[in-house]
């Protein structure tokens, strides 16, 4: 295991590079699943685990680990609805996300691969497992899932497994009068992100449009600048993008927007579930406005008002 992590500590070098690394794991058989190995803490063998009572079958059980009590999730009963039958040998991805802790127990690690994220695709639409990837790309002729970990727990806490995320709790955010004057473009490769996003913005009486990655974006963005009048150009209040993103990533989307003269003008708020303080140090290089750990829907609404105030000064 410690073999597989040792490259974890230096990946904050790709930082804005538009590539990733990938920790490859199974689930069954031979396909090949991937996270984003910013989200993992690391990978150790399937621990003694205590079963909770009339819990989600998702949730294999819970464990101590450095300190803290995390739950282990089972990702091949999430996934496939079919449990991981043979534990014997099996290691468990300790992940951060979502400023939550936890494991997913897996049948076997491969190893980490650097890859460009140009090269990942979204998955195609008529795959029965799409609900639970954010996109497919090809290493060493072998294609490879990636899996939509947003999606994932979202499930498992909407059936209780978990205790969930903060929702929007309005006290002393209103609506501004004018807030329908104002257009978001939200870009997010997960469904469950954007709509979390969407949901808080409609709160607020904001008007949206949703991009998957950061190419989408940057075509809209430049779509939008060519006919300010026709479009949410003039009304644009804000840009919010998540970092990891088939295609073009958060970071080269920001820094993108900064090197077209039409669209430099644009505020940027990069918005992920991957935590660390190098996220603030790369928001100021690629020059982005601020940086926003998912997902605590007060927060977001805190953030958008606080914009909203700043144009109406």
């Amino acid at each position: 295991m410690a073999g597989i992590m040792d490259s974890v500590d230096q990946r904050t070098t790709l930082a804005g590079t538009n590539r990733m690394e990938l920790l490859l794991f199974q689930l069954a058989g031979a396909q090949l699943f991937g996270i984003n190995v910013f989200k993992v803490r690391e990978v150790i063998p399937v621990p003694r685990l205590v079963q909770l009572p009339h819990a989600d079958p998702t949730v294999a059980g819970v464990c101590y680990i450095r300190d803290r009590t995390i739950a282990i999730l089972d990702l091949a009963r999430a996934i496939t609805g079919r449990p991981l039958e043979d534990r014997d040998g099996a290691s468990v991805i300790v992940s951060e996300y979502n400023r939550s802790v936890q494991g997913f127990m897996v049948r076997a690690v491969d190893r980490i691969v650097n890859v460009n994220w140009k090269d990942i695709m979204p998955p195609p639409s008529n795959w029965s497992s799409t609900a639970y990837l954010t996109g497919v790309t090809r290493v060493d002729e072998r294609m490879v899932q990636i899996i939509d970990v947003e999606k994932v727990m979202d499930e498992l806490n909407r059936a209780g497994g978990l205790g969930g995320l903060p929702g929007l709790d309005d006290k002393g955010l209103n609506q501004s009068a004018d807030a329908g004057d104002w257009h978001v473009l939200v870009v997010d490769d997960s469904s469950v992100a954007r709509r979390q996003i969407r949901d808080t913005l409609n709160e607020l009486g904001l008007q949206s449009t949703m991009a998957k990655d950061g190419e989408e974006a940057l075509e809209t963005l430049r779509d939008w600048a060519s006919r300010p009048d026709e479009s949410p150009w003039n009304h644009l209040l804000m840009v919010i993008s998540d970092l990891e993103m088939p295609r073009k990533d958060g970071y080269t989307l920001a820094t993108e927007i900064r090197r077209d003269d039409a669209l430099k003008g644009a505020y940027i708020l990069l918005h992920s579930s991957l935590s660390g303080t190098f996220n603030t140090d790369m928001v100021k290089q690629v020059g982005a406005d601020e940086f926003l750990a998912k997902f605590a829907a007060n927060e977001l609404a805190e953030r958008v008002q606080v914009r909203m105030e700043q144009v109406s000064a």
